[in-house]
This record gives C-alpha cells, sequence and structure tokens, in this order.
C-alpha cells in the first residue's frame, strides 16, 4: 500500500470520528490503568459494568489497596481470570504506592515493570491518558492492519513497528483508536462488513464481503 492510500484511510476515519477516544470508563489515569489491566481477554462492556460498582468505593492505589485481594475480586469476578488479576491489581498498587507516590507513572519502563502490566496495556495508558503517540495492537488492530493493507506485519510488534514508520505523524495520537474501532464494528473477524465500509474502496482485502442476501 501506498502512502497516499494510507494518508486517505486515515484522512476518511477522521472525517467519520474527529475525537475517538477508548470506550473503556475512566475519570483518572489509575482508573484507566486499571481498566486497561482488567480488559485483557475480556470485553470493555464488562469491565465498565463492573468498574462502575468498585470504582466509587475504591479508585485510588491506597484505596483499593484497602479492599485487598479478596475484596478486589469480589468486584470483578465477572470478568475472565480475576484471580490472576486482582493478585497483579494489588500487586501493581503496591509499587505505584512505594515508588510513584499512588501516581501513574508516564513512562513506558515504569509501567512495564508493574505486574499485569505489558507493552499493550502501557501503550494504551500513555496514549490516551498521557497524549503521546503510541499505537496498542490488539487483536482487532492486527486484524485490520494486516487485511486491509495498512500495515502488514507476522505478529503484534511486527504490526506496531509499521504502524508506527507508515501512520502520518499527524495521525499517530489518534490511529490506535480508529484502527480498533473499526475492527470491532465494521472490519469484523469473521465476516468483515465491506458492504458499508468508509475504507472499503481503498483496503486491499479480496474478495469483498457481500451485503448480507446476496
Amino acid at each position: 500500500m501506498n502512502a497516499s492510500k494510507r494518508r486517505a484511510i486515515y484522512e476518511t476515519l477522521q472525517s467519520l470520528n474527529p475525537h475517538p477516544t477508548t470506550e473503556l470508563e475512566y475519570t483518572t489515569p489509575f482508573e484507566l490503568l486499571i481498566a486497561v489491566m482488567l480488559s485483557a481477554q475480556a470485553t470493555d462492556v464488562s469491565v465498565n459494568k463492573a468498574m462502575r460498582k468498585m470504582f466509587p468505593v475504591a479508585n485510588t492505589p491506597r484505596q483499593i489497596v484497602a479492599l485487598g485481594e479478596e475484596g478486589v475480586a469480589d468486584y470483578i469476578k465477572t470478568i475472565g481470570l480475576y484471580r490472576t488479576k486482582a493478585k497483579n491489581v494489588i500487586a501493581a498498587c503496591n509499587i505505584l504506592l512505594e515508588r510513584y507516590d499512588g501516581e501513574v507513572p508516564a513512562d513506558r519502563e515504569a509501567l512495564e515493570s508493574l505486574p499485569g502490566v505489558g507493552r499493550k496495556t502501557a501503550n494504551v495508558v500513555l496514549n490516551t491518558a498521557f497524549g503521546q503517540p503510541t499505537i496498542a495492537v490488539d487483536t482487532h488492530i492486527f486484524r485490520v492492519a494486516n487485511r486491509t493493507g495498512l500495515a502488514p506485519g507476522k505478529d503484534v510488534r511486527a504490526v506496531e513497528a509499521a504502524l508506527e514508520k507508515f501512520t502520518p505523524k499527524e495521525f499517530l495520537q489518534d490511529a490506535h483508536h480508529w484502527l480498533i474501532l473499526h475492527g470491532r464494528y465494521v472490519c469484523k473477524a469473521r465476516k468483515p462488513e465491506c458492504w458499508h465500509c468508509a475504507i472499503e474502496p481503498l483496503c486491499e482485502f479480496r474478495p469483498k464481503t457481500p451485503p448480507p442476501n446476496e
């Protein structure tokens, strides 16, 4: 895919959604960090539902540590791998209190030192909470990047590198959100909905999926 076509894709996505953001509900960088940690192998809907109950009670590292591992687990038991996640949340909160005065660091290395925080989670927090031009490649973005030809790669790190290399600078801040939303609602895994895709003329995927009943 050439540079002009890539630019046209981002311009189209921007015209449809000028100010994209995450569908996770949060009010502080810390709330976002916890929500993203819990979202692995879970839906944003399920995480939001759980956090609407927990955050009014505990939404700081100190308050969550006070809940204890069992207390956190009770709030998030509807989310996959909740026992492991509760353990990681408590451990991460303790580190935030010990090393960072209870604040979420705007630094990749520091974020990735927290239990339960990998590169993807760090990228989401750096981008969404701190405005850094990072791209967190999840299954949706990996699929869209490869299927459309926007930034093909054999693994998530290769796709991340390709997106950072080929995405025009002015679109880097929002690229993550545009691509994840496009993958979630249009360029779906089993059956991409090409018939109402705004970037269909620019996409290199073949054959296109026909409309239902055709």
